[in-house]
């Protein structure tokens, strides 16, 4: 017995002390303790690198599709159709042609024009927010849903200057987008354009925040665009700008390019904005801005003016409009309006924010530099005249 204890120890002895020695020798052998997706070693070129068989948490984000998933049902395609009045005969719109043909009717053509562009489902009570432009002068409106369901839309109100308006369907069942109240958006952040390009069906792009406060680009009176980079065609006009988490971060609403393709500039209209306006709509049928009557443009810190060298940001009016509150208040052409409501101007964008936000028959403290002087004079603001089509 003695003998046969002795003949199975002893190899089994030297085997663990191999073993121990190799563990030893060793040290990035895999033991049974290690988790295999913390494993590490290196590569033939002795660089260290990371055990491919890493977990989703530690790969990072590799799909969008909830964020995606969330929000496609509450974009819709939105199909126009207008009719075109066109006289037969193009030279009798001309007066000298015109005198051989007497001033009775003329022939008239009528044609229908089709139009096609995005919208977004804000409500269970079927409201919808898309561009203007979009449904400019449309005789028919109809709404095409992500489910293949389909309905002819009511327009509730426009307002031409920020290029947004407000539709309405009854369907039950519907699904609506996640608004942030208040969504502050970054640049780098990831976004996802969804819409209707070209009219070939739902399509999502994806790309980041390019920009933001893009003002100044003369496609509205109003502008505060957040840029991107995700594809922008046409079509996608009134679609839906998220974030990955699938928020309406804004309104999809231009593209800068030279072709009429994607450039990877692309233009939309924030989120909280567009709720600004779609709400007045709603409620009033129309946007009530705040407005003083003048024609100005923004001056930088340390830009030479007539004044001098000016120290900071401010705003040099160029034209007062007649019998308007700034010139009912006795601002003038040349004046530099450097505060409101004692507040330092930051840039013009906000400024006129300020204006606008401003309710009509609020007095408004504009303090100004005029003939080198710094001084104040209180401002009545009225509502901003309406603007038609």
């Amino acid at each position: 017995m003695n003998s046969s204890i002795r003949y199975f120890a002893i190899p089994t002895i030297i085997g663990l002390i191999v073993g121990l020695g190799v563990i030893l020798l060793q040290p990035n052998s895999v033991s049974i303790f290690d988790h295999p997706e913390s494993v590490s070693g290196t590569d033939i070129a002795g660089n260290s690198v990371a055990n491919t068989a890493l977990g989703s948490a530690q790969r990072g984000i590799v799909s969008y599709s909830d964020a995606i998933g969330m929000a496609t049902p509450a974009v819709v395609n939105i199909y126009t159709q207008k009719t075109i009045t066109r006289k037969q005969i193009p030279l009798l719109n001309d007066p000298f042609f015109r005198q051989f043909f007497g001033s009775g009717a003329l022939p008239q053509k009528k044609s229908t024009q089709s139009s096609l562009g995005s919208g977004v489902i804000v409500s269970e009570q079927g409201y919808i927010l898309t561009n203007y432009h979009v449904i400019k002068e449309a005789d028919d409106i109809v709404v095409m849903l992500q489910d293949g369901r389909n309905s002819n839309a009511t327009l509730i109100g426009a307002d031409i200057e920020s290029d947004l308006a407000v539709l309405k369907i009854n369907l039950d069942g519907l699904t609506t987008i996640k608004l942030a109240r208040e969504h502050r958006v970054e640049v780098g952040d990831v976004v996802f354009a969804i819409g209707n390009p070209f009219g070939v069906g739902q399509t999502v792009t994806m790309g980041i925040i390019s920009a933001t406060g893009r003002a100044g680009l003369g496609l509205n009176q109003f502008e505060n665009f957040i840029q991107t980079d995700a594809a922008i065609n046409p079509g996608n006009s009134g679609g839906a700008l998220i974030d990955a988490n699938g928020t309406l971060i804004g309104i999809n609403t231009a593209i800068f390019s030279h072709s009429g393709g994607s450039q990877g500039i692309g233009f939309a209209i924030p989120s909280d904005y567009a709720r600004d306006i779609l709400l007045a709509l709603v409620n009033e049928g129309h946007v009530t801005r705040g407005w003083l009557g003048i024609d100005a443009r923004e001056i930088l810190v340390n830009q030479t003016t007539t004044e001098g060298i000016i120290p900071r940001n401010c705003i040099l009016i160029e034209r007062v409009q007649r019998n308007s509150p700034a010139h009912q208040a006795g601002l003038t052409a040349g004046d530099i309006i450097v505060s409101l409501n004692g507040n330092f101007i930051n840039n013009g964008r906000d400024a006129v924010e300020q204006i606008t936000k401003s309710t009509p028959g609020q007095r408004l403290d504009i303090g100004v530099i005029r003939n080198g002087i710094e001084e104040h004079c209180e401002v009545t603001i009225a509502a901003r005249p309406s603007v038609t089509q």
